[in-house]
């Protein structure tokens, strides 16, 4: 069980995220089955502590597998096509009784306030009503929707106003006509829209699963849009969230994560730890690598301070890392320096030294030193450099890996052999750049 110095130091360590996520609008998708999930209470607890840290929140609550019990439990047969309800006038009444009782319950749990208990003084205001314009889906392949419709447009100054008013929106997926008809429509599709149309921050959509799997049934942690349009997915469900939130970032939404309501804490951990506990689809990739800046030398010297204390690097003073952080490269999670190596050309040698490859010790084993490597091996070739060079005393076998070669030490430039130290007895490796 961690220590009460654990909770304090992890508490410590969501300063970052609390400042940014403040006064962001996160949209999401409470995935059917969420409100009867046993964990059910503890997420209403972590939605009312978002809304107190000044997160603007928009729930979309999913209803198919309610209504499909509900359907059975009357013995009315539904209809499926191409995986989307026909909605006769008889369904239409299932469907209004499910997501009425959803809402009040939501809107009752949401309005607990208890002594002793996390929601004690909350007093949080929820707000639902016709944000929601729909048309009817029409006929497709023959078959007549009727009441099944698709969002036409959304109120964005009506909801705009609710958030701005410290207000939770609450949208249910049903939406109205100019004629003043109900249609049943997709919560993933009104959730997406929601985002799309408030310019959210933030698409969360929660079901059963974790996230996404790759072919091994291993969660995949994150991924491009562009990469997980690639993915292949059997499960019609997950496919159905990847492409929302694939369409959400398409149009401006910075991120979408695909997490389990089954999980308790799951939107916690996804939105205030580095790593998350589901799947992020973003624009663009993650961790993204790029040329050191003075901001970030205080996060090169926790990777480096480690790794010089063990002599596997030469010690370095702030002051020189300030005057040679242009030579730096690094990887960058979330804001933090996960990875860095530097590249020092030696005059008209036509060579240069990479030095300081380092990776934090949560992020070792996924292969971001030999990706900062590669950059640098670009980069090398497109100032015309013929070959790289690194001396270490305990990574040489991890440069060999990488396609250097041992030498011996007059191979190095004239000016490099004067600096080097005898007593640390370094391998010198060379990689032709080719």
């Amino acid at each position: 069980m961690p220590s009460p110095l654990e909770h304090i130091d992890w508490f410590r360590h969501t300063s970052p995220y609390i400042r940014n996520h403040r006064g962001r609008t996160f949209v999401i998708h409470l995935g059917s089955g969420a409100l009867d999930s046993p964990v059910f209470p503890h997420l209403i607890h972590d939605l009312a502590l978002l809304h107190l840290l000044g997160i603007k929140l928009v729930l979309v609550h999913a209803t198919r597998g309610e209504i499909e019990a509900a359907l059975d439990a009357l013995e009315i047969e539904g209809v499926l096509h191409r995986g989307v309800r026909v909605t006769t006038e008889e369904v239409l009444g299932v469907v209004r009784d499910v997501v009425a009782a959803q809402r009040l319950q939501l809107e009752s749990q949401l309005s607990a306030g208890l002594p002793d208990s996390p929601m004690h003084g909350s007093k949080l205001r929820v707000v639902s009503g016709n944000f929601v314009t729909a048309r009817p889906l029409g006929v497709v392949d023959g078959i007549d929707f009727q009441f099944t419709g698709a969002v036409r447009r959304l109120d964005a100054v009506g909801m705009s106003g609710v958030l701005d008013n410290d207000g939770i929106l609450l949208l249910s997926p049903l939406g109205f006509s100019l004629t003043g008809e109900v249609f049943n429509i997709s919560a993933n599709e009104l959730a997406t829209a929601a985002a799309i149309t408030l310019g959210a921050d933030k698409l969360i959509i929660m079901d059963k699963a974790s996230g996404l799997l790759d072919d091994t049934g291993k969660l995949i942690r994150q991924l491009t849009v562009d990469d997980a349009h690639r993915l292949a997915i059997s499960d019609s469900a997950q496919a159905e969230h990847r492409d929302a939130a694939c369409r959400a970032c398409d149009q401006g939404v910075h991120r979408a994560h695909i997490i389990s309501y089954e999980q308790n804490g799951a939107l916690i951990e996804e939105l205030f730890t580095h790593d998350g506990g589901g799947t992020l689809i973003s624009q663009e990739a993650y961790e993204q690598a790029r040329r050191a800046t003075v901001e970030d030398i205080a996060g090169v010297l926790d990777l480096i301070r480690p790794m010089e204390d063990e002599g596997v690097l030469v010690r370095r003073s702030r002051e020189r890392l300030e005057q040679e952080i242009d030579n730096f490269r690094v990887l960058e999670r979330d804001g933090r320096v996960i990875a860095c190596a530097a590249l020092y050309p030696f005059g008209d040698s036509s060579m240069a030294e990479i030095a300081c490859v380092a990776t934090h010790e949560d992020y070792r084993r996924g292969g971001r030193g030999q990706h900062l490597l590669e950059l640098l091996l670009e980069e090398a070739k497109e100032d015309g450099l013929l070959s790289l060079f690194v001396l270490t005393t305990q990574s040489a076998h991890w440069f060999l890996e990488q396609g250097f070669s041992e030498v011996s030490l007059d191979r190095l430039p004239t000016e490099r052999q004067a600096l080097y130290n005898l007593q640390r007895n370094s391998k010198v490796l060379i990689r032709q750049i080719n």
